[in-house]
């Protein structure tokens, strides 16, 4: 876990919650185009082709309803800036592989199709402030699904770059995405000497040295939304990333990636 803990950004529930299901509706567009070809494609999470990346999409974004047919846990004990140290690879995970083979469904438009009404009509009826069960923990619900926000945006890349094709992010979600990895890099490597700008999201302050207080930082480190998205999940290496870095502090490699 991580040494420190920062004050959380807050996040409008009900503007994530939107752009979540618009994010998954997106995907659900681009997925119900593709061929059989295209779904047999491999991806960059090991040995998932696009029809396995495709139905964890489903059934990952299907849990929230699950869960919120479930009982409520005694208490939200993982907090976002928690969630991302949590959080195991799931391309690796044997267990996920097995989920993905019960749940799998040859007819995809249909399988989300019905995972999008599910969780609309769970979402709607539910507040914010509900603690929901995650495979990370307890967690309030608005948070969860900023965490989702995370999930269906690296995905929509992860299609997007096994495919070829050109697919929409909705920029409130995009934006809760690189918030909260940014703030988790500033939470795992605590400090003022370097300044990270992922304009026009982000702007956060980390790694321990001399704070800086005005004019120009001496060690800055700017990239693009998706950019930072890739290096903070391990879909990208620093040295091959398209990112400005001046200062003998700048090199941010090994602190990355942000998530476990």
């Amino acid at each position: 876990m991580p040494p420190a803990r920062k004050r959380t950004r807050s996040y409008d529930p009900v503007r994530v919650r939107t752009a979540v299901l618009a994010q998954f509706g997106h995907i659900r567009d681009t997925v119900g185009t593709l061929t059989a070809e295209q779904l047999a494609l491999p991806t960059r999470l090991g040995d998932w082709t696009v029809r396995e990346l495709a139905e964890h999409i489903a059934l990952a974004f299907g849990s929230v309803a699950g869960a919120l047919d479930h009982p409520e846990p005694a208490k939200a004990d993982v907090t976002l800036l928690d969630w991302p140290f949590a959080t195991a690879g799931c391309a690796a995970d044997p267990e996920e592989r097995a989920r993905l083979a019960a749940g799998a469904s040859p007819d995809l438009p249909a399988l989300y199709g019905r995972t999008a009404e599910t969780v609309g009509a769970a979402l709607a009826g539910s507040s914010a402030e509900r603690p929901v069960r995650t495979r990370s923990g307890g967690m309030r619900l608005a948070d969860h699904l900023v965490t989702l926000a995370v999930e269906l945006v690296v995905h929509t890349d992860d299609l997007a770059e096994a495919t070829g094709l050109d697919l929409p992010y909705e920029r409130q979600a995009l934006a809760a995405s690189v918030r909260l990895l940014a703030d988790a890099l500033a939470v795992k490597a605590p400090g003022g000497s370097v300044e990270l700008r992922i304009p026009p999201y982000a702007v956060v302050q980390c790694v321990e040295g001399p704070r800086h207080t005005r004019g120009t930082p001496p060690n800055v480190v700017e990239t693009d939304p998706l950019t930072w998205l890739r290096l903070a999940t391990g879909r990208e290496g620093w040295a091959a990333a398209r990112v400005s870095a001046s200062g003998e502090r700048s090199d941010l490699s090994a602190l990355l990636p942000v998530m476990a």
